[in-house]
């Protein structure tokens, strides 16, 4: 993927992070997990765990011309401060539920609480917003759960492609 190096933001929602009681090591293993791919990640952002916020960053990232990749990270469980879907719902234009699909069914294998994630994707403009949990292990295994699908879709928001049927 090196024609679109340095093309991902990660964004972590997080209070226990935002405000310093806990440090990040979410994001940094996503950025880690892309570099892998060949992605190269131009931020990582954490913010608490409010629907406006979480939306106006979301916005942010993928509003950026560099940028055709945003990952957040946690607030998709069933948590009443959970609202990572929502915030993505509120800023994406149109939704791709196939990733999620897949994220969540090839989380399964690894744990039951998979079921439990209401984790969206979809498309901003010509960036992937994909919500993923919140912990390390679980975004290093999504990442690479979307590995084979994800260099495609990235050139068809990018512009680079137009068919999703065919496969590179």
């Amino acid at each position: 993927m090196t024609a679109l190096e340095n093309i991902a933001a990660v964004l972590v929602a997080s209070d226990s992070r935002s405000d310093g009681r806990r440090a990040d090591e979410t994001g940094p293993a996503a950025a880690a997990a892309l570099a892998e791919l060949g992605l190269g990640t131009v931020e990582v952002a954490v913010v608490p765990d409010e629907r406006e916020a979480l939306a106006a960053k979301i916005a942010e990232l993928a509003d950026r011309a560099e940028v055709h990749l945003v990952l957040t990270a946690g607030g998709t469980g069933l948590a009443p401060r959970d609202v990572t879907p929502e915030a993505t719902r509120d800023v994406i234009e149109r939704e791709a539920p196939g990733i999620a699909e897949l994220l969540r069914a090839r989380s399964l294998a690894v744990t039951p609480h998979a079921a439990l994630s209401r984790g969206v994707a979809g498309v901003r403009g010509r960036a992937l917003v994909i919500n993923l949990p919140g912990s390390p292990k679980a975004v290093r295994e999504s990442i690479g759960f979307l590995a084979d699908a994800l260099p495609h879709a990235l050139k068809v928001v990018a512009g680079r492609a137009v068919e999703c049927a065919r496969v590179d």
